[in-house]
């Protein structure tokens, strides 16, 4: 639901064992509500407790509780989390405000571990997160699609030039043919103009005559099967022979290949189970890690005073008339241990939580090797299926073309029988025209055999000739597509072009607008040595499993300046802690304004605005709050004294 859409409304929140709150209720109005107080005071937690309901899932159970809920009533809506613990494992359900939270957890939900201030402070490529909520996955798939049909144009054109290249000789072999079939017909011609003086000059009875034509007629058509099926041999002999080569080809390539074993699958599919099974083990870590890393920045910031009595002897226990802060924080900055009970300096706490973050990095990098390593024995699982898939095709088209042989073997056998008994059958009828014919007509079945022969000698070159005609009118038609499918490639390579064209320009329009906003946040801080924030994209090749491809990079850079006024180029590496706790608090509030996370959810929460001074929060606060519903801010007492003061103050959690 937009922010348009919605009536601002009181806001009323009941929460109970989430973060270091054991249970609380507040209401605030629309605008600017400030969390006033020292660390320790629960703010934090009041913040995750907000986001919970919102949706996110970056909040944390109370440390001694199985379950915690958070309820937000937003007018006549209310929306609910409940967190519960099992088997170590924290899960969530309810009904919130969001169901995908992605883009407030990085935009709008700016706690100290937000992911997008996190990523400014490790120099990070900011790629990811600026595209993140822009659906560019929809025109990737189109760009793929597209090269798919343009690799299959080419293809296709690459056939019909090889197909076109066939045209000069068939039209060659078509004229040949023409020629002989001419010279066959002369031929004939001739043959039947001396039959017919021949047979004018033969006084024979018509009766005679009757029965040597139909005898000669019987041959004629006899030796006409006969040649049809010596053709028939030939052609079965040639066909035999192609497709025993082709059986060789393939033993040789079954030969030359890698043969892959069920064992060779087997133990790349363990590797990979393995693998998965560190990276679970990995995440694990992670997961405990983040909970003892949260415990510990809870059990800093607030927690209960019945526990904080308990560690500390106090008789009084939960009654003690100490405040939290009181308890936990002293002159000397010195907390109660929660794990001895012993007072101890805040400092080598904060340096115990600073060594678990590294740790959780440090498993953090061999988590994300393990996902390559995982990548790439994917790809070598699937080349070997692949391998396996091949090899079983080529086999299978062995069989089959073994089989086929089989058959025309037997059909070449049966020509072969048939051949012989058509030679008996021409021999006997030669010996019944013998006999029929007299001395006189020698010359006339000499005339007859050969008119027979020219007649079937020409019926096969014409047949030939209507062969090779077929096979020229369907090139030819095929190839007159040539044209359409040479438009449709240049239309696909100009919709590729668009597509990419696309991806590129709402790459650069996001970067313009992130360091347009930049460039305003950073002018409302006013800072005397930081004077340019931006993002500059650029290409880089990349790798991606085996494969290696070009993708675009946001690089963060920043301008400085000197007391004498020169500015100069600087990375994030060499800023101070401060100035990097800055740089990334103004690149999350950039985002929340290019990206109008406004109209998505009404609420903006900020913490650990320490680094900012106080004159330049309330800037901030001011110049927010007019975008957001709600502008919910943990700040400390010198901090919230810059706000102005008709903005509400929670004071007690």
């Amino acid at each position: 639901m937009q922010l348009s859409d919605r009536t601002l409304s009181q806001v009323h929140l009941h929460v109970r064992n989430v973060g270091g709150i054991d249970e609380t209720e507040i209401s605030f109005s629309p605008g600017v509500t400030a969390l006033t107080g020292r660390n320790a005071t629960n703010r934090t937690s009041l913040l995750q407790a907000i986001m919970a309901t919102l949706g996110s899932d970056q909040s944390s159970l109370k440390g001694d509780a199985d379950e915690g809920r958070a309820e937000l009533t937003l007018g006549d809506e209310t929306y609910t989390r409940t967190l519960t613990r099992q088997n170590g494992t924290v899960s969530m359900s309810g009904d919130p405000y969001l169901d995908d939270p992605e883009l407030a957890d990085l935009f709008a939900f700016l706690l100290e571990s937000n992911e997008a201030r996190r990523a400014v402070a490790r120099g990070d490529d900011l790629r990811d997160l600026i595209m993140r909520p822009v659906d560019t996955d929809a025109i990737q798939a189109e760009i793929e699609e597209l090269k798919n049909e343009r690799q299959q144009l080419d293809d296709e054109l690459s056939d019909l030039e090889s197909l076109k290249q066939q045209l000069p000789e068939l039209e060659e072999e078509r004229t040949q043919l023409q020629d002989e079939i001419a010279e066959k017909r002369t031929a004939l011609a001739e043959k039947e103009a001396e039959l017919e003086a021949a047979d004018a000059d033969l006084g024979e009875s018509k009766s005679e005559k009757a029965a040597l034509d139909e005898k000669l007629e019987e041959l004629s058509q006899t030796r006409s099967r006969l040649e049809d099926v010596r053709y028939d041999i030939t052609t079965e002999e040639e066909s035999i022979e192609a497709v025993e080569n082709e059986v060789d080809d393939l033993e040789d390539e079954a030969a030359d290949g890698a043969e892959v074993s069920e064992a060779d699958l087997s133990a790349v599919t363990e590797r990979i189970q393995q693998r998965r099974e560190e990276k679970q083990r990995l995440e694990s870590t992670m997961a405990e890690l983040q909970t003892i890393i949260q415990f510990n920045e809870e059990m800093l910031d607030g927690t209960s005073p019945e526990l904080l009595s308990a560690l500390r002897g106090d008789e009084h226990g939960a009654h003690s008339s100490d405040s939290i802060t009181d308890q936990l924080v002293d002159d000397t900055k010195t907390v109660v241990c929660w794990t001895c009970g012993t007072e101890v300096e805040e400092r080598t706490i904060e340096g115990t939580i600073e060594r678990l973050r590294d740790l959780r990095k440090e498993k953090l990098a061999d988590r994300n090797s393990l996902e390559s390593e995982i990548s790439e024995l994917r790809d070598e699982k699937q080349e070997l299926e692949e391998t396996r898939r091949q090899r079983e095709r080529t086999e299978q088209r062995r069989q089959r073309l073994e089989s086929e042989i089989e058959d025309r073997k037997a059909r070449l056998d049966d020509l072969r029988e048939t051949r012989a008994n058509l030679m008996e059958e021409v021999e006997t009828l030669e010996e019944a025209v013998e006999e029929l014919e007299q001395e006189e007509y020698s010359d006339v079945l000499d005339l007859h055999k050969e008119a027979n022969q020219i007649e079937f000698e020409l019926d096969r070159l014409e047949s030939d000739l209507e062969d090779v005609e077929d096979e020229i009118a369907s090139i030819e038609s095929q190839v007159e597509e040539r044209e359409q499918l040479e438009d449709r490639r240049e239309a696909i390579s100009d919709e590729l072009a668009n597509l990419r064209t696309r991806i590129e320009q709402i790459e650069t329009r996001a970067v313009e607008q992130f360091n347009e906003h930049m460039a305003t946040v950073l002018d409302l801080l006013d800072y005397d040595n930081l004077e340019r924030i931006w993002i500059d994209r650029t290409k880089r090749e990349v790798r991606e499993g085996r494969r290696k491809s070009t993708k675009s990079v946001f690089d963060l850079h920043v301008i400085r300046s000197t007391e004498s006024g020169t500015t100069y180029e600087d990375t994030i590496d060499h800023l101070s802690e401060s100035e990097r706790e800055v740089t990334g608090l103004v690149f999350a509030l950039a985002g929340y304004l290019v990206h109008e996370v406004y109209d998505i959810v009404p609420f903006i929460l900020l913490d650990s605005l320490e680094a900012i001074d106080s004159d330049r929060i309330g800037v901030l606060i001011d110049y927010f709050s007019e975008s957001a519903g709600y502008l919910v801010a943990a700040l400390l007492p010198e901090d919230a004294a810059a706000v102005d003061e008709k903005h509400e103050r929670v004071t007690e959690i």
